[in-house]
């Protein structure tokens, strides 16, 4: 993918067929740093090649890994650890990454990862991590933007989270599998990525219990060995796919999709009056063809509607009658899509980090992704949009959504992804 690819979309055709879901991005991410604790192979299935895993695996490279596709199947093995430290060029593509600090620790004793962004401990949700290392016993300095951790002994004790943090969570987990004592995380993050990170660690000879619940008890072990293991489906994309069929009237079978893992998001697509039908073996109907309506979306953490998914929902309530409000309590600034959409019809009004949404009438436009779950709102929008649309901004799209232009032609949408000819008025060549 080049820097001036973008996405050509022409609007207002009805989507129909099947859409495969992929593994879950979120998931895989951390699962692939599982590789870091045990010298004997791992093999992660059917997981996305998105430049956010591809960065997580040139890290682990880095620090002595080896890597090899099959396909879409993953296999990593690290027998040795080359250094213990993840330089500020491979740390700073992506925040999942400070979650090797926990690995680094459990297999090395010490780890130093840089601060994405290179600047000095503030308060901001990585000081959540830092607590929780020191709080278990582990030595936290903090130099020039990098933290170097150590421990001198085996993690023990607990961890009390001011407020619920998966990457925390998640780091923790990674750090206290391997010793000999017990930590138990309390207010630990609830989301669908916690289980599944515990699912592989405990089938590597872990021993954690409670995940998915706010306690988490982890009794170290001395060696993990290596496991063959399949991500979960990757919710945050089957979510935004579904705001797609529903933003085109359409309906659309999805295939590998957890219902569990989406509770919330389908209960707020059943109130604004789209028809889901869950069928066999991981399969939904989703039957966008009656009346819709507007209503309020208030994204939180799990097991309420996900923050990712809060730009998206905007996207789809813009083609629905009546009025939609939409807080975020995750990230209340995360609007980043607004101005975007505006260009394009939308009737959207930031109020005191409060969306307001009317009915619009969407038109092609160029319209610029910011971030990756923008990139999903975007695309949404200019599926439901009156005539042709361009999206630039594909290097954030392409970390959430795998080849999602072929995907979507599958559907019967018009879209395709080539090299834009996007010129100051925002006009573009067919």
């Amino acid at each position: 993918m080049n820097s001036s690819d973008a996405l050509y979309i022409t609007g207002k055709t009805p989507l129909s067929g099947q859409f495969q879901v992929n593994n879950a991005k979120n998931s895989a991410l951390i699962l692939i740093l599982g590789a870091l604790l045990t010298e004997e192979k791992i093999t992660l299935r059917n997981v996305p090649k998105l430049s956010d895993v591809l960065a997580m695996l040139e890290m682990l490279e880095y620090l002595g890994a080896d890597v090899s596709w099959d396909n879409h199947d993953l296999s990593i093995q690290v027998k040795t650890i080359r250094t213990c430290a993840a330089p500020y060029h491979l740390v700073s593509k992506m925040r999942a990454s400070f979650v090797a600090m926990g690995a680094l620790l459990a297999r090395c004793g010490e780890a130093r990862i840089s601060m994405p962004g290179g600047c000095a401990f503030g308060p901001r949700p990585v000081d959540r991590h830092i607590k929780a290392f020191r709080a278990l016993g582990a030595e936290v300095q903090e130099e020039g933007g990098d933290f170097f951790v150590k421990r001198h002994q085996p993690l023990t004790g607990r961890v009390v989270f001011e407020g619920r943090t998966v990457g925390g969570t998640q780091n923790i987990m990674l750090a206290a599998v391997l010793g000999k004592d017990t930590v138990i995380i309390e207010n630990a993050a609830l989301e669908p990525e916690i289980i599944d990170l515990a699912t592989m660690l405990n089938l590597m000879g872990a021993n954690v219990e409670g995940a998915g619940s706010p306690t988490i008890t982890i009794t170290g072990v001395d060696t993990l060995h290596g496991v063959d293991y399949r991500p979960i489906p990757d919710r945050i994309e089957a979510g935004t796919i579904m705001l797609a069929i529903a933003a085109c009237r359409s309906t659309v079978t999805l295939n590998n999709v957890n219902p569990a893992h989406l509770r919330a998001v389908l209960a707020k697509l059943n109130e604004s009056g789209v028809r889901t039908v869950e069928l066999d073996n991981n399969r939904m109907l989703i039957d966008a063809t009656g009346p819709l309506k507007a209503i309020n979306i208030d994204a939180a953490e799990y097991p309420g509607v996900p923050t990712d998914l809060q730009a998206p929902f905007g996207a789809y309530l813009a083609t629905v009658e009546g009025v939609s409000v939409i807080t975020d309590r995750v990230y209340p600034d995360r609007f980043t899509h607004v101005d975007e959409m505006v260009r394009a019809g939308g009737q959207l009004e930031l109020k005191e980090r409060t969306l307001i949404v009317r009915e619009s009438k969407l038109n092609g436009t160029q319209m610029h992704a910011a971030d990756i779950r923008a990139g999903g709102a975007l695309i949404v929008a200019a599926l439901a949009a009156e005539g042709k649309s361009v999206i630039t901004g594909l290097e954030y799209i392409q970390r959430g959504y795998e080849n999602i232009a072929e995907r979507l032609q599958g559907l019967g949408a018009q879209i395709r992804l080539e090299e834009t000819e996007v010129v100051a008025t925002g006009t573009y060549g067919d």
